[in-house]
């Protein structure tokens, strides 16, 4: 709002730069332009500011669809003034040189006429939608459409408006509507979610029957592994008993032939010896055998001769180198 200034008989009007001042005296503009300072007299003079800013204008509509069902729109609509003068001469915008204010409420019946245009074209625009399609991508061809309605509107150019744009933030049916149509949603995410959940068990329980059959797979192997090894190791031992009897039968053999020679060597020796004890004679022998016993005689405590035996040994003594001497 521009900044009026009082003075006895004369008011100073300061406007600000996005205001555009229309400065009339006796019915006649004596001065136009945005952001200027004046004085004015005011029994004689009127002074009209017109914004021109953009400006925001929200938008609440009820509506209904094309299947009869209640649907709140909320959206945002944008404007600002292209020619001040054609709309200062459809709206007033005067202002009260007392008090700086407006006479009227100017900016209250423009946005009316935005509002009831951008209306017209959301509920024709519902009319014709059903409330499933609002609802997937009804934001988007509803703002297309109010922005190309509001576009062509003729108002807005006889009132000098231009829309510079036109934002849907959200198209909301009534509660009971959008629980019923969540409700399926939610089950569909549930039955998800449960899936998801019955594949990671399905997951869990098809990984723990594969580690499973790789521990049995495992336990196969290694008892397959501890078989041969035990296969092996008898082998082994076998070769080992055999290799060891073959030896022994070597030894043995070899044992049995030293045996065998040695014994057969001792039984020549006797059988010599018999031959060579059957071609003595009696008192020889005596003499031989005599002479045995006392080569394994260790010790004699008492020895008695008598006559008899003196004589039988003279006899052999003499009779023995009589055989000698022949």
């Amino acid at each position: 709002m521009a900044d009026i200034q009082r003075f006895p008989f004369v008011r100073h009007v300061r406007s600000n730069p996005n205001a555009y001042i229309l400065h009339y005296r006796r019915g006649n503009v004596v001065r136009s332009a945005p952001g200027i300072a004046f004085w004015a007299w005011p029994l004689s003079d009127s002074v009209v500011e017109v914004p021109t800013d953009d400006r925001d204008l929200t938008l609440v509509i009820h509506g209904r669809s094309a299947d009869y069902q209640e649907v709140t729109v909320q959206g945002i609509v944008t404007y600002r003034t292209a020619d001040p003068a054609r709309l200062a001469g459809r709206v007033d915008f005067s202002l009260d040189l007392a008090s700086g204010t407006y006479v009227s409420e100017p900016i209250t019946r423009v946005e009316v006429l935005l509002s009831q245009l951008a209306q017209e074209e959301v509920l024709r625009y519902l009319a014709r939608t059903p409330i499933r399609e609002l609802l997937s991508d009804g934001i988007t061809r509803l703002r297309g459409a109010v922005d190309a309605a509001l576009a062509t509107a003729p108002q807005l150019p006889e009132f000098g408006l231009v829309v510079s744009g036109v934002r849907i933030t959200g198209i909301r049916p009534n509660p009971d509507l959008e629980k019923a149509i969540e409700a399926p949603v939610r089950e569909r995410i549930k039955q998800e979610s449960d899936e998801a959940a019955f594949s990671r068990r399905a997951l869990a329980v098809e990984k723990e029957r594969a580690i499973a059959e790789n521990e049995l797979q495992s336990r196969i192997e290694l008892a397959r592994r501890e078989q041969q090894l035990i296969e092996q190791e008898g082998a082994n031992a076998q070769r080992r008993a055999t290799d060891a009897a073959a030896s022994s039968g070597i030894d043995a053999a070899a044992e049995a032939a030293r045996i065998e020679t040695i014994e057969g060597a001792r039984q020549r020796v006797e059988s010599n010896r018999l031959a060579a004890f059957q071609a003595l004679s009696a008192p020889a022998l005596a003499t031989v055998a005599a002479t045995a016993f006392a080569e394994h005689l260790t010790s004699i405590d008492t020895l008695q001769i008598t006559p008899d035996l003196l004589s039988s040994i003279s006899n052999a003594f003499l009779a023995g180198r009589a055989e000698a001497k022949v």
